[in-house]
C-alpha cells in the first residue's frame, strides 16, 4: 500500500508549440531513421490538484474535469489517462483530482500529454517522491503510448515536463535527448506570431491513426519533415533571425504535413490559410495533429492588422513565451 506524506498538491504544465518536425517522434519512424522536433512551451497552462479525500464522502474516487465522476473502483474511473496513472503509481487511498486548462482541449497544443505529465508531477509529491522531470516524461509517454496504446508521439511530454524553446532528438533505441535554444533572438518569432482558434475540436487519435497506416508511401515526406526541422533549428540558432525564411520552412512544413493523411486538412482551414498567406503570413500551420484546432501564423507585426481583419470570424488569441515545464503551485 502507498504511503501518502502530502494532503494536497496543485501543478500547472504548460502547453506547447510544435514549430516543425511533428510526426518524427512516433516510434515507427524514430525507431527506423530517428527523429527532431523543435517546439516550445507558451504562457498557456493545464491545471490539476490532488488531494486525499475525505472518507466521509460515500465514493473513494471524485473527479472533476469536463464532466465529473464519483466512482468507488478504480476501474471504473472513464477517464483513462488519470485511472492508469494511478494504478501506475499503486496508490491506494482515496482520491479527489480536479483539472482545469486555459484553452479548449482537442486543439492541437497537447492539452492530454499535459495532463498526464502534471497528474504525475502532483501524484508524485502527494506520496512524498522525489522524481526527475525525465521520469516524469517517461512515465507519461508510457501510460499513453504502452498502456494506453495512443498512436503518438513523445515530443509532447517532454515538452509539457521541461518547457522552454527546445531541440528533441528521438533516438531509435528510444532515449531524448534535449537541447535547449537560448538564443535571445528567438524572441523574434513570439513577437511576429500571430494564434487563432478554429473552433474546431477533434481527437488526434483518428488523424495519427490514419498517417501511420499510410506510412509506407509517406516515408519520403516524413524524411523531409525531418530535414525541415533540422533546417528550422539552424536558421534559429543564427545571431540573426530572418522571419521570411523561417516562414517558408514552416510552409513548406504544412504542405509536407497535409500530404502525410488527407485528414490532416480540409476546405475551410485551406481558406483560412491562403487568406492569412495573401495577407502578408510568411508561412503556418494548424498545430497538433490537424483537422482543427489553433492554427499558428508567422508574418511581420505590421502585417498582422490585415491578417487579422483577414480572419475576423476566428477569436485571436494572445500568448508568450513560457521557460519553464510542470511545476507547483500548492504543496499544503
Amino acid at each position: 500500500m502507498s504511503q501518502i506524506m502530502k494532503k494536497i498538491i496543485t501543478t500547472a504544465t504548460p502547453q506547447r508549440i510544435s514549430f516543425a518536425g511533428g510526426g518524427t517522434d512516433i516510434n515507427y519512424f524514430y525507431e527506423k531513421h530517428g527523429g527532431l522536433v523543435l517546439s516550445t512551451t507558451i504562457d498557456k497552462f493545464i491545471y490539476v490538484t490532488v488531494k486525499v479525500h475525505n472518507k466521509l464522502f460515500k465514493e473513494k474516487y471524485r473527479l472533476n474535469y469536463s464532466i465529473t465522476e464519483h466512482v468507488d473502483s478504480l476501474d471504473d474511473i472513464k477517464n483513462e489517462i488519470a485511472r492508469e496513472c494511478i494504478r501506475y503509481l499503486g496508490i491506494d487511498e482515496p482520491l479527489y483530482i480536479s483539472s482545469t486548462s486555459d484553452l479548449p482541449a482537442l486543439s492541437g497544443l497537447a492539452s492530454s500529454s499535459c495532463f498526464a505529465v502534471g497528474l504525475l508531477n502532483a501524484l508524485h509529491q502527494l506520496k512524498g517522491d522525489h522524481v526527475s522531470l525525465a521520469q516524469i516524461a517517461e512515465e507519461a509517454c508510457h501510460i499513453e503510448i504502452n498502456v494506453l496504446k495512443k498512436p503518438i508521439g513523445k515530443q509532447d511530454q517532454y515538452a509539457a515536463a521541461f518547457g522552454g524553446v527546445n531541440l528533441f532528438t528521438f533516438n531509435p533505441n528510444g532515449n531524448v535527448l534535449l537541447t535547449p535554444i537560448t538564443n535571445a533572438s528567438i524572441f523574434k518569432i513570439f513577437e511576429n506570431s500571430l494564434l487563432f482558434y478554429t473552433d474546431i475540436q477533434r481527437s488526434a487519435d483518428e488523424v495519427l491513426s490514419d498517417q501511420k497506416n499510410s506510412f509506407g508511401s509517406n516515408e519520403d515526406k516524413m524524411l523531409e519533415i525531418k530535414d525541415l526541422a533540422i533546417q528550422f533549428y539552424n536558421l534559429v540558432c543564427e545571431p540573426k533571425l530572418n522571419l521570411d525564411q523561417l516562414g517558408r520552412l514552416l510552409h513548406q512544413n504544412w504542405v509536407s504535413k497535409k500530404g502525410l493523411s488527407d485528414k490532416i486538412s480540409n476546405s475551410l482551414i485551406d481558406t483560412y490559410y491562403s487568406a492569412a498567406m495573401e495577407n502578408g503570413a510568411y508561412g503556418g500551420k494548424i498545430l497538433g495533429a490537424g483537422g482543427g484546432g489553433f492554427l499558428f501564423l508567422l508574418a511581420d507585426k505590421e502585417n498582422h492588422p490585415k491578417i487579422i481583419e483577414s480572419l475576423n470570424q476566428l477569436e485571436l488569441v494572445n500568448f508568450n513565451f513560457e521557460p519553464i515545464g510542470t511545476r507547483t503551485l500548492l504543496n499544503f
